[in-house]
């Protein structure tokens, strides 16, 4: 039996991107044709390479006419998440339709609730500022916790930060998950109206360390990048031919007016040395195979290690389904 510290290597992760494609096509195929019995599927593309792979994998599975894309954008989107998604869903030969959720989110009271919350923080903040919510990035050479900063960006061009207090981060981030709820409810409609089933784009670093929001954009009928790391879903979307400009763009969950990364945001370090030391950790490999490796020091692989099982431990409600007595009835 081969050691499990003489497995770890920096090209663990790497994949046959062929036979990994043909594989999920057939698995998305079956589950939704066979399984699910619907008659096809509904995608939400976002400009971002999850769901660029995504479609991708859809078209060969299901063919462009058993599949619906939807762009969805809001207020504060990015109109270049907008632009990628057009060019994606025609590259592969689908006509998006696009579906503002702006107006439920006026509805929800989505912006007012969360800006009353900035506000306490920056009373001069209006709708004239960008802002954004962050962690900090320095995970491998500090043992500070997690505390989330809230900053705004003038008009001008002057950006101020803050340190949340949970009270303050809890109704921003509670107010701006109706994005992700609004637009997993305008999906199942599109379903619904076909008798499709939704196709989901998280991935494994999403799903298992719950950079996610339940029953928002985790509500979906089939999961087929789940089990993939990030650095593995770029592995497909260059064997996928996906537009470059979607394969280099930093990884954003484009939910904020100001710019922010999802390494900013949630994960902390690049997707390329996270997802490493994640195998590491999830394969009981010591801290010290994987430092050097990866030419760093034990003690910032255990940073990495307490930080990941915190998110993985402070999550799993999120991934818990709902409980109950159905086993005694």
């Amino acid at each position: 039996m081969i050691t499990k510290t003489a497995e770890f290597h920096r090209n663990i992760l790497d994949l046959d991107p062929a036979q990994e494609v043909e594989r999920i096509v057939e698995r998305l195929h079956n589950d939704i044709f066979h399984v699910l019995k619907r008659k096809g599927g509904v995608l939400g593309v976002s400009g971002g390479v999850d769901s660029a792979v995504v479609l991708a994998l859809a078209v060969r599975a299901l063919a462009p006419n058993r599949l619906v894309t939807l762009l969805l954008p809001e207020k504060e989107s990015s109109p270049e998440s907008l632009l990628l998604g057009r060019e994606v869903c025609h590259q592969f030969g689908v006509s998006p339709l696009v579906e503002d959720i702006s107006e439920p989110l006026y509805g929800f009271g989505s912006y007012r609730r969360r800006d009353t919350a900035v506000k306490e923080i920056f009373p001069e903040y209006d709708s004239s500022y960008r802002l954004k919510i962050t962690l900090p990035t320095d995970l491998l050479d500090s043992d500070k916790l997690n505390f989330y900063r809230l900053t705004i960006v003038s008009p001008e061009g002057e950006a101020r930060s803050e340190r949340l207090r949970p009270s303050q981060l809890r109704q921003i981030v509670a107010a701006t998950n109706f994005k992700q709820r609004s637009r997993a409810a305008m999906l199942y409609y599109h379903a619904e109206l076909r008798d499709f089933a939704v196709i989901g784009t998280p991935q494994k670093n999403e799903h298992d360390q719950g950079f996610f929001v339940k029953y928002g954009d985790s509500a979906m009928d089939v999961q087929p990048i789940g089990h993939l790391y990030k650095t593995q879903v770029y592995q497909l979307a260059e064997y996928l031919d996906i537009p470059e400009a979607i394969r280099t763009r930093p990884p954003t969950s484009d939910t904020y007016s100001a710019a922010s990364t999802q390494e900013e945001f949630f994960f902390r370090l690049p997707f390329e040395l996270m997802d490493l030391i994640w195998y590491g950790l999830t394969h009981d490999i010591p801290a010290d195979v994987v430092a050097r490796e990866l030419d760093l020091q034990p003690e910032q692989i255990n940073r990495v290690y307490a930080d990941l099982q915190r998110k993985q431990r402070t999550t799993n409600y999120l991934r818990t389904p709902p409980l109950g007595l159905f086993d005694e009835l």
